[in-house]
Protein backbone atom coordinates (compact mmCIF):
# COMPACT_ATOMS: atom_id res chain seq x y z
CA UNK A 1 0.00 0.00 0.00
CA UNK A 2 2.82 2.35 0.52
CA UNK A 3 4.40 2.06 -2.68
CA UNK A 4 1.10 3.09 -4.17
CA UNK A 5 1.21 6.22 -2.73
CA UNK A 6 0.60 9.24 -4.96
CA UNK A 7 1.60 12.43 -3.46
CA UNK A 8 4.77 13.73 -4.94
CA UNK A 9 4.69 11.42 -7.35
CA UNK A 10 5.12 12.46 -11.34
CA UNK A 11 3.53 10.84 -13.86
CA UNK A 12 4.74 11.85 -17.44
CA UNK A 13 2.04 12.26 -20.01
CA UNK A 14 0.90 14.44 -22.62
CA UNK A 15 -2.98 15.73 -21.49
CA UNK A 16 -4.11 18.93 -20.89
CA UNK A 17 -3.54 19.33 -17.73
CA UNK A 18 0.33 17.89 -18.10
CA UNK A 19 1.11 20.87 -20.97
CA UNK A 20 -0.05 23.47 -18.79
CA UNK A 21 2.23 25.86 -17.35
CA UNK A 22 3.82 24.65 -14.20
CA UNK A 23 2.67 28.68 -12.66
CA UNK A 24 -0.60 28.11 -14.02
CA UNK A 25 -1.62 25.08 -12.01
CA UNK A 26 0.16 26.11 -8.94
CA UNK A 27 -1.81 29.52 -8.92
CA UNK A 28 -5.14 27.40 -9.97
CA UNK A 29 -4.14 24.85 -7.14
CA UNK A 30 -4.10 27.96 -4.65
CA UNK A 31 -7.27 29.65 -6.19
CA UNK A 32 -8.82 26.06 -5.34
CA UNK A 33 -7.90 26.18 -2.37
CA UNK A 34 -9.73 29.08 -1.48
CA UNK A 35 -12.89 28.51 -3.65
CA UNK A 36 -13.38 25.49 -1.46
CA UNK A 37 -14.31 27.16 1.50
CA UNK A 38 -17.04 28.97 -0.31
CA UNK A 39 -19.26 25.97 -0.97
CA UNK A 40 -22.47 25.87 1.94
CA UNK A 41 -24.07 23.12 1.14
CA UNK A 42 -24.58 20.05 -1.33
CA UNK A 43 -25.10 21.55 -4.51
CA UNK A 44 -21.90 23.69 -3.87
CA UNK A 45 -19.61 20.42 -3.13
CA UNK A 46 -21.64 18.86 -5.90
CA UNK A 47 -20.15 21.32 -8.28
CA UNK A 48 -16.55 21.26 -7.10
CA UNK A 49 -17.18 17.66 -7.32
CA UNK A 50 -17.98 17.54 -10.75
CA UNK A 51 -14.93 20.10 -11.55
CA UNK A 52 -12.49 17.74 -9.40
CA UNK A 53 -14.09 14.37 -11.52
CA UNK A 54 -13.36 17.02 -14.78
CA UNK A 55 -9.78 17.50 -14.18
CA UNK A 56 -9.13 14.13 -13.59
CA UNK A 57 -10.34 13.64 -16.74
CA UNK A 58 -8.17 16.23 -18.80
CA UNK A 59 -5.71 14.79 -16.71
CA UNK A 60 -5.54 11.37 -18.58
CA UNK A 61 -5.74 10.21 -15.00
CA UNK A 62 -8.78 7.40 -13.49
CA UNK A 63 -10.80 7.88 -10.63
CA UNK A 64 -9.72 4.76 -9.01
CA UNK A 65 -6.41 4.90 -9.76
CA UNK A 66 -6.82 7.96 -7.93
CA UNK A 67 -8.69 6.01 -5.01
CA UNK A 68 -6.06 3.49 -4.75
CA UNK A 69 -3.52 5.66 -4.60
CA UNK A 70 -5.22 7.80 -1.70
CA UNK A 71 -5.94 5.19 0.72
CA UNK A 72 -3.36 5.81 3.27
CA UNK A 73 -5.74 9.97 3.59
CA UNK A 74 -8.60 7.77 4.24
CA UNK A 75 -7.18 7.43 7.65
CA UNK A 76 -6.92 10.68 8.15
CA UNK A 77 -10.98 11.35 6.12
CA UNK A 78 -12.53 9.02 8.94
CA UNK A 79 -10.75 10.66 11.84
CA UNK A 80 -11.96 14.08 10.98
CA UNK A 81 -15.47 12.74 10.02
CA UNK A 82 -15.29 10.94 13.72
CA UNK A 83 -13.98 13.55 15.50
CA UNK A 84 -16.92 16.31 13.97
CA UNK A 85 -19.58 14.04 14.51
CA UNK A 86 -18.54 13.23 18.42
CA UNK A 87 -17.67 16.82 19.06
CA UNK A 88 -20.13 19.07 16.80
CA UNK A 89 -23.25 19.96 18.18
CA UNK A 90 -26.34 21.12 17.65
CA UNK A 91 -29.68 20.42 15.74
CA UNK A 92 -31.55 17.41 16.14
CA UNK A 93 -30.02 14.27 18.43
CA UNK A 94 -29.51 11.28 15.76
CA UNK A 95 -28.13 8.96 18.52
CA UNK A 96 -28.30 9.41 22.29
CA UNK A 97 -25.40 6.89 24.08
CA UNK A 98 -25.36 8.50 27.35
CA UNK A 99 -22.12 9.68 28.07
CA UNK A 100 -22.05 11.21 23.72
CA UNK A 101 -24.52 12.22 21.32
CA UNK A 102 -24.49 12.16 17.64
CA UNK A 103 -26.63 15.41 16.37
CA UNK A 104 -27.96 16.33 12.89
CA UNK A 105 -25.68 19.59 12.58
CA UNK A 106 -22.35 17.57 13.74
CA UNK A 107 -22.98 14.58 11.03
CA UNK A 108 -23.81 17.32 8.29
CA UNK A 109 -20.62 19.54 9.37
CA UNK A 110 -18.44 16.04 9.50
CA UNK A 111 -19.57 15.24 5.68
CA UNK A 112 -19.16 18.63 4.41
CA UNK A 113 -15.28 19.13 6.02
CA UNK A 114 -14.13 15.44 5.13
CA UNK A 115 -15.74 15.98 1.03
CA UNK A 116 -13.52 19.60 1.54
CA UNK A 117 -10.31 17.73 2.96
CA UNK A 118 -10.89 14.92 0.25
CA UNK A 119 -11.25 17.48 -2.50
CA UNK A 120 -7.75 19.31 -1.39
CA UNK A 121 -5.53 15.85 -1.29
CA UNK A 122 -6.98 15.17 -4.56
CA UNK A 123 -6.65 18.37 -6.42
CA UNK A 124 -2.73 18.87 -4.45
CA UNK A 125 -2.02 15.29 -5.77
CA UNK A 126 -3.37 15.51 -9.32
CA UNK A 127 -0.72 18.94 -9.53
CA UNK A 128 2.34 16.77 -8.53
CA UNK A 129 1.22 13.87 -10.86
CA UNK A 130 1.02 16.05 -14.05
CA UNK A 131 3.87 18.83 -12.85
CA UNK A 132 7.82 17.22 -12.65
CA UNK A 133 9.64 18.15 -9.21
CA UNK A 134 11.54 20.76 -11.88
CA UNK A 135 8.91 22.45 -13.23
CA UNK A 136 7.62 22.67 -9.73
CA UNK A 137 10.82 24.35 -8.48
CA UNK A 138 11.09 26.78 -11.24
CA UNK A 139 7.57 27.85 -10.72
CA UNK A 140 7.69 28.56 -7.38
CA UNK A 141 10.95 30.34 -7.46
CA UNK A 142 9.59 32.31 -10.31
CA UNK A 143 6.02 33.24 -8.24
CA UNK A 144 7.98 34.20 -5.52
CA UNK A 145 10.73 36.31 -7.30
CA UNK A 146 9.16 39.40 -5.99
CA UNK A 147 10.69 38.53 -2.14
CA UNK A 148 14.22 38.64 -3.38
CA UNK A 149 13.89 42.34 -2.79
CA UNK A 150 13.71 41.24 0.71
CA UNK A 151 16.58 39.44 1.26
CA UNK A 152 14.53 36.22 1.12
CA UNK A 153 16.68 33.23 -0.24
CA UNK A 154 13.78 31.71 -2.73
CA UNK A 155 15.56 29.61 -5.04
CA UNK A 156 17.37 27.40 -2.22
CA UNK A 157 13.44 27.83 -0.45
CA UNK A 158 12.10 26.36 -3.85
CA UNK A 159 14.61 23.56 -4.32
CA UNK A 160 13.97 22.41 -0.46
CA UNK A 161 10.36 22.64 -0.84
CA UNK A 162 10.40 20.78 -4.28
CA UNK A 163 13.19 18.19 -2.76
CA UNK A 164 11.01 17.37 0.46
CA UNK A 165 8.05 16.62 -1.72
CA UNK A 166 10.23 14.32 -4.31
CA UNK A 167 11.58 12.40 -0.88
CA UNK A 168 7.30 11.59 0.32
CA UNK A 169 7.42 8.23 -2.47
CA UNK A 170 10.29 7.19 -2.20
CA UNK A 171 10.72 7.36 1.94
CA UNK A 172 7.13 5.37 0.99
CA UNK A 173 9.15 2.64 -0.99
CA UNK A 174 12.00 2.55 1.66
CA UNK A 175 9.43 1.78 4.40
CA UNK A 176 7.77 -0.67 2.48
CA UNK A 177 10.80 -2.58 1.92
CA UNK A 178 11.65 -2.61 5.88
CA UNK A 179 8.76 -3.77 6.80
CA UNK A 180 8.60 -6.82 4.44
CA UNK A 181 12.37 -7.49 5.56
CA UNK A 182 11.58 -7.55 9.61
CA UNK A 183 8.12 -9.48 8.25
CA UNK A 184 10.25 -12.40 6.65
CA UNK A 185 12.71 -12.33 10.00
CA UNK A 186 9.75 -13.12 12.22
CA UNK A 187 8.48 -9.42 13.52
CA UNK A 188 5.06 -8.76 13.41
CA UNK A 189 3.86 -5.33 13.57
CA UNK A 190 -0.36 -6.20 13.70
CA UNK A 191 -1.00 -8.16 16.52
CA UNK A 192 -0.35 -7.96 20.32
CA UNK A 193 -1.09 -5.46 22.79
CA UNK A 194 -0.61 -2.09 21.79
CA UNK A 195 2.50 -1.77 23.85
CA UNK A 196 4.19 -4.68 21.75
CA UNK A 197 2.90 -2.84 18.39
CA UNK A 198 4.68 0.02 19.23
CA UNK A 199 7.93 -1.51 20.58
CA UNK A 200 7.86 -3.64 17.55
CA UNK A 201 7.90 -0.26 15.27
CA UNK A 202 11.38 0.41 16.55
CA UNK A 203 13.34 -1.68 13.93
CA UNK A 204 11.68 0.34 11.00
CA UNK A 205 12.39 3.38 12.38
CA UNK A 206 16.01 3.48 13.28
CA UNK A 207 17.22 1.71 9.22
CA UNK A 208 14.44 3.98 8.08
CA UNK A 209 16.05 7.45 9.41
CA UNK A 210 19.47 6.01 8.22
CA UNK A 211 18.40 5.56 5.25
CA UNK A 212 17.31 8.98 5.02
CA UNK A 213 20.10 10.53 5.93
CA UNK A 214 22.43 8.85 3.80
CA UNK A 215 20.49 9.73 0.68
CA UNK A 216 20.43 13.30 1.74
CA UNK A 217 23.93 13.26 2.68
CA UNK A 218 24.51 11.31 -1.20
CA UNK A 219 22.62 13.84 -2.36
CA UNK A 220 24.56 16.70 -0.73
CA UNK A 221 27.41 15.09 -2.10
CA UNK A 222 26.28 15.13 -5.77
CA UNK A 223 25.32 18.71 -5.72
CA UNK A 224 28.18 19.97 -4.06
CA UNK A 225 30.46 17.95 -6.79
CA UNK A 226 28.27 19.50 -9.88
CA UNK A 227 29.07 22.87 -8.70
CA UNK A 228 25.63 23.58 -6.94
CA UNK A 229 26.28 27.28 -5.19
CA UNK A 230 22.31 28.07 -4.96
CA UNK A 231 21.23 30.97 -7.66
CA UNK A 232 24.69 32.30 -8.02
CA UNK A 233 25.40 31.70 -12.23
CA UNK A 234 22.40 29.59 -12.53
CA UNK A 235 20.43 29.51 -15.60
CA UNK A 236 17.13 27.43 -16.86
CA UNK A 237 17.51 24.97 -19.03
CA UNK A 238 13.78 24.93 -19.78
CA UNK A 239 12.16 28.40 -20.07
CA UNK A 240 8.62 28.79 -18.71
CA UNK A 241 6.19 29.95 -21.29
CA UNK A 242 2.84 31.79 -20.38
CA UNK A 243 0.27 30.66 -22.98
CA UNK A 244 -3.38 31.63 -23.84
CA UNK A 245 -4.61 28.22 -22.22
CA UNK A 246 -2.93 29.31 -19.01
CA UNK A 247 -5.18 32.07 -18.65
CA UNK A 248 -7.90 30.23 -19.51
CA UNK A 249 -7.23 27.98 -17.32
CA UNK A 250 -7.22 30.79 -14.57
CA UNK A 251 -10.16 32.45 -15.38
CA UNK A 252 -12.20 29.07 -15.53
CA UNK A 253 -11.67 29.06 -11.49
CA UNK A 254 -12.34 32.05 -11.21
CA UNK A 255 -15.39 31.66 -12.35
CA UNK A 256 -16.03 29.07 -10.59
CA UNK A 257 -15.78 30.92 -7.77
CA UNK A 258 -18.43 33.56 -8.90
CA UNK A 259 -20.67 30.39 -9.43
CA UNK A 260 -20.21 29.07 -5.86
CA UNK A 261 -20.72 32.55 -4.38
CA UNK A 262 -23.57 32.63 -6.21
CA UNK A 263 -25.08 29.39 -5.31
CA UNK A 264 -23.92 30.18 -1.27
CA UNK A 265 -26.25 33.59 -2.16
Amino acid sequence: MLSSMLLGRYIPGESVIHRLDPRAKLISVILFMIIVFFAKDWLGYGILILFVLAVTKLAGLSVRFLFNGLKLVLILLIFTFLMHIFLTKGGTILVDGGFFTIESNGLITGIYITIRLALLVVITTLMTLTTSPIELTDAIEKLCKPLKAVKIPVHEIAMMMSISLRFIPTLMDETEKIIKAQSARGSTFMTGSLKSRITALVPIFIPLFMSAFKRADEMAIAMEVRGYKGEEGRTHYRVLNWQLKDTVAIIILLILGLILLWVRQ
